[in-house]
């Protein structure tokens, strides 16, 4: 059953973010726990610390302070949507965040999204007022199995390239 949903994490970001991670939404475990990527099977807390040669993330302290170790921020291109549990693509009635607060206040140098829903989301409700192009990222989420964890930190790789 699909259901109104508002974002109630907080952006994580700096005055020296250089590059901007999107997802779509926050996962119901996430708005559970408080924080992004927060099911435990999403490769997202794996993948990112890997490619920069570093060990696991054990605790939310330890993942902010990687992001802000690194210049990343991280947010979401929607405020609220109706959706179906995690499934991005029953997202209805999309709602974009209002992303000037990080782009007119950091240095950022790229965006990059988590999935092509959260691309073409952001490419649809929040491009036309940034006036700047998103790189896709490949979803790190569970639903994507078919793509293992050395793809994927092949893809991610290029957030050390800026």
């Amino acid at each position: 059953m699909n259901q109104q949903v508002f974002h109630t994490l907080e952006p994580i970001w700096r005055p020296d973010s250089k590059i901007l991670i999107l997802g779509s939404m926050p996962s119901p475990k996430s708005r559970e726990i408080g924080f992004y990527y927060g099911h435990p099977q999403n490769r997202f807390w794996k993948v990112l610390p890997a490619i920069f040669e570093e060990d696991e993330l054990p605790t939310i302290e330890a993942k902010t302070d990687f992001l802000i170790r690194h210049q990343i921020a991280l947010w979401d291109v929607l405020s609220s949507c109706t959706i179906r549990g995690a499934d991005d693509a029953s997202i209805r009635n999309a709602i974009p965040n209002d992303l000037s607060l990080i782009l007119d206040h950091a240095p950022i140098e790229a965006i990059f999204c988590t999935g092509k829903r959260a691309l073409s989301l952001y490419e649809k409700l929040c491009e036309p007022n940034t006036k700047r192009k998103a790189i896709g990222l490949p979803s790190t989420s569970p639903a994507n199995c078919r793509m293992g964890i050395e793809k994927l930190m092949a893809a991610y790789a290029a957030i050390r390239t800026i």
